[in-house]
């Protein structure tokens, strides 16, 4: 699905609670998609327009270094809610004119400033405006807002939700025997996490270990002198 929709579409959201997989799925996927990544992790005090646009333009910036930084941030400091517009068509023409090879720009956790009046307005305009060698990646604990659905019904945006992140059962075995446990341990899990990436695998995990340290045990068992009846080991003292 990534990507098909890096091929087709001008943008794609990943959007699940903590634990679902959202970060683990896009940083494989920027590991494998063949092109530079600008990464951009957002912070709850990113809330404020200037302090979001400084880090993502930083991010751009270190992948292609023509991106014009200051024509950008010089309308930030100017802009107003209702500016958004122009803020956003003046960062697409920074990109077309910026050379470089094809980009991806992951915005992670964007839920972390979904209240700002300017996001929506901002994201509105940009994402469908982007040049056909820019994609931008976001992942968030939020459906996207409702007038980003407009995209998806024009098939410009993907979204990923957490029901499609989730393992299936057969998937949850899989990853269990990857480890050397039973399925019985795997679908008691996956009944306890519904699927949850980050849950399904902790319990793999402890489950892998619990079986390690036992494994250990029994081996230092058979492997330990055994002691007479009066607590010494054959060939002590008597």
């Amino acid at each position: 699905m990534l990507r098909r929709s890096l091929e087709s579409c001008t943008s794609t959201v990943i959007s699940g609670r903590a634990g679902s997989g959202k970060t683990l799925l896009a940083t494989d996927f920027a590991r494998v998609c063949g092109r530079p990544v600008a990464w951009y992790k957002v912070d709850a005090s990113d809330v404020e327009l200037r302090v979001f646009f400084e880090y993502l333009v930083a991010s751009i910036g270190q992948q292609r270094p023509g991106f014009n930084e200051h024509t950008i941030m010089s309308l930030v400091g100017a802009a107003r809610s209702d500016h958004m517009v122009l803020l956003a068509e003046t960062f697409v023409y920074e990109l077309l004119e910026a050379e470089g090879n094809p980009l991806l720009i992951a915005i992670e956790d964007l839920h972390q400033v979904c209240d700002a009046e300017w996001l929506v307005p901002f994201l509105c305009r940009f994402l469908p405006l982007l040049p056909r060698d820019v994609h931008v990646l976001i992942t968030s604990r939020t459906l996207p807002p409702a007038p980003l659905w407009r995209m998806r019904s024009k098939q410009t945006l993907e979204v990923i939700d957490e029901a499609t992140i989730a393992f299936t059962r057969e998937e949850a075995v899989g990853l269990f025997e990857s480890y050397g446990l039973s399925s019985e341990h795997a679908l008691l899990a996956f009944e306890h996490t519904h699927g949850r990436a980050a849950a399904l695998a902790a319990h793999a995990v402890a489950q892998s270990k619990l079986r390690t340290a036992h494994k250990n045990r029994l081996e230092v068992s058979r492997t330990a002198p055994r002691r007479s009846k009066e607590g010494s080991a054959p060939g002590g003292p008597n």
